[in-house]
């Protein structure tokens, strides 16, 4: 089953050729297409990407929603998978992906680990095993076929934040959704630019935000002024 990876992008210079590596190293010849859409990064990025071997389009707008779904607009496969540029991909995951959707399920996304020994995100990391809504997230890489992510009008483009998890709430309302019970390696800096105690309220905020149906643009102000970004 041929795949394509789409990574949204801005300034990801330190960890985009990487992935893009680790994305052709771990496929067949063939077996996946890597498109990575960035927004006007100044870092380099967009060459960084290309020399890795990955095709590089330049988004019209900027967010990572309307990223993803002008990837998927311009994917040749009839499978999707979104990835973040600092998540460390599994191994097996083309044939992983592969066999969930042919055992009928149209979308899922994998457990997580940190790359950090602190013990408060092991308990995060532990968490991703459970099915609940929050329990998810865009680190954990999400795989969609084509044919649910057109019935489902791909990302809400008016979530600057909390984009996966609303479409995870919509994908479950008609499709199965897989949780892969192994995990993808997930980058800890936002927990070591700020603290363990600041994401969590900062992630509980915004998701109390979006459960009363808040405004996604004052979800996104509100969550920008709690977490530091550097």
């Amino acid at each position: 089953m041929l795949l394509s990876v789409i990574i949204p992008t801005y300034n990801e210079a330190a960890n985009i050729g990487r992935l893009v590596q680790e994305l052709r190293r771990y496929a067949a010849p063939g077996q996946v297409e890597i498109l990575v859409v960035d927004a006007l990064s100044t870092d380099g990025t967009a060459a960084l990407a290309e020399a890795a071997g990955a095709t590089v389009l330049q988004a019209p707008s900027p967010g990572r929603a309307a990223q993803m779904n002008y990837g998927a607009a311009h994917a040749r496969h009839e499978l999707l998978y979104f990835v973040h540029a600092d998540v460390g991909i599994h191994p097996e995951y083309a044939g992983t992906i592969a066999r969930a959707v042919a055992a009928g399920h149209a979308a899922g996304c994998y457990r997580f680990r940190f790359n950090s020994p602190h013990p408060l995100l092991r308990i995060n990391s532990y968490g991703t095993r459970f099915k609940g809504l929050m329990s998810r997230g865009g680190d954990q890489t999400l795989f969609i076929t084509r044919e649910l992510f057109g019935q489902l009008g791909g990302f809400n483009e008016r979530f600057v934040v909390m984009e996966d998890f609303e479409i995870i709430q919509r994908i479950r309302r008609v499709a199965s959704f897989y949780i892969v019970p192994q995990s993808v390696l997930v980058s800890a800096r936002k927990y070591e630019q700020n603290s363990w105690l600041r994401v969590q309220l900062a992630n509980l905020t915004a998701f109390a935000l979006y459960f009363l149906k808040v405004e996604p643009a004052r979800i996104a102000r509100t969550y920008k002024t709690l977490i530091n970004h550097r």
